[in-house]
């Protein structure tokens, strides 16, 4: 996307903005909820019809579904293979933003490019709301490649996780005070998911010898899961995709590899394959064959309708995926034999 055009989107997104305030009859920040599901409550609306909530990738929006029902219409701004930290919204992405009742991003800049249209619909008075905002500094990750700033891939560690499905429910609840017992509810139903999915990591991931313990992929996404289960992550570009890596980067992986005794090495779906076959070529030079273990899901989820679409199949897909790979062991079809199904 051009410059220019990006300058086009936010001038359209202030202008969005204004006159959304205007036609709300109220100052910035304010911001009641339109559409809401319940009785006319305050924050709820006074309309029958399901409220809009928007969240920025999958993962969230995969929450939001769950803890709303059907209360609430739930859709993610970005798709299937696609990578947030390099999208710049469109403009019909504004206008389902500003169409939104509830809106649910990351928070960690996961959005980097997001940041600016996000904190202008907040200061124009839409519900915005980080999901990650209960976390504690001591559970978030601060690599030294980031500049300060935390890893936002809080989603690989399912119990880390199981906290933006709390600020969910209690989002949803405040915008929909009906709701509230439903919200309580589900909310409790993901979590008990979410721990059972996190018993199965342990389990599948502890299989792995130790010394085999080390993941290697396109970026590094992974440390959550890693620091979380014991493994040694390495991604070849970093936390961002934006970064390339160097040919000091590669030969120093490879000699990981090797000394590892590592045999597989793994791409993601939203990152190029084109350094991790450079890796595997390295390997090769030296001696050592190292193939590629299989497909991870990053950044994003699976294709809709299957189990692998959904956060807790794309966590399983993960972990069985590693574990196979590594030399442990884990049912084919993942720790409820929905791989490769369809459906939750």
């Amino acid at each position: 996307m051009s410059t220019r055009r990006s300058t086009v989107l936010m001038m359209l997104l202030v202008l969005m903005c204004g006159l959304f305030a205007c036609d709300r009859g109220e100052p910035a920040g304010a911001g009641k909820g339109t559409g809401g599901a319940g009785d006319g409550a305050e924050g709820g609306g006074g309309g029958s019809k399901p409220y809009t909530v928007v969240a920025t990738v999958a993962m969230i929006a995969d929450i939001a579904s769950a803890v709303a029902g059907e209360r609430a219409t739930v859709s993610a701004l970005i798709g299937q293979g696609v990578d947030p930290h390099l999208y710049k919204p469109t403009s019909t992405d504004v206008g389902k933003l500003m169409g939104a009742d509830v809106i649910l991003y990351n928070g960690l800049l996961l959005e980097g490019r997001m940041t600016d249209a996000l904190v202008r619909l907040a200061s124009a008075g839409k519900k915005v709301h980080a999901v990650t905002e209960l976390l504690e500094e001591s559970e978030l990750l601060s690599p030294p490649g980031l500049a300060g700033h935390h890893d936002p891939h809080v989603w690989m560690d399912p119990l880390a996780w199981s906290k933006a499905v709390e600020v969910v429910r209690a989002k949803l609840t405040e915008f929909d005070p009906p709701g509230a017992g439903l919200y309580a509810s589900n909310a409790k139903a993901y979590q008990e998911r979410l721990t059972t999915l996190h018993e199965y990591c342990v389990t599948a991931l502890a299989t792995v010898p130790e010394k085999s313990r080390v993941l290697v992929t396109a970026h590094d996404a992974f440390n959550y899961m890693g620091r979380r289960y014991g493994y040694e992550v390495v991604g070849i570009q970093g936390l961002s995709t934006e970064s390339e890596a160097g040919v000091r980067d590669i030969e120093n992986l490879v000699e990981l590899l090797v000394s590892r005794d590592a045999k597989a090495v793994f791409v993601e779906s939203t990152v190029s394959q084109r350094n991790i076959e450079a890796l595997i070529a390295g390997c090769r030079a030296r001696g050592h064959t190292v193939t590629i273990g299989g497909q991870l899901y990053s950044d994003a989820m699976g294709a809709a309708g299957t189990h692998e679409g959904t956060y807790v199949g794309m966590i399983d897909h993960n972990v069985t995926t590693i574990a196979r790979a590594l030399g442990g062991e884990a049912p084919e079809r993942g720790m409820e034999g929905k791989l490769g199904g369809v459906g939750k």
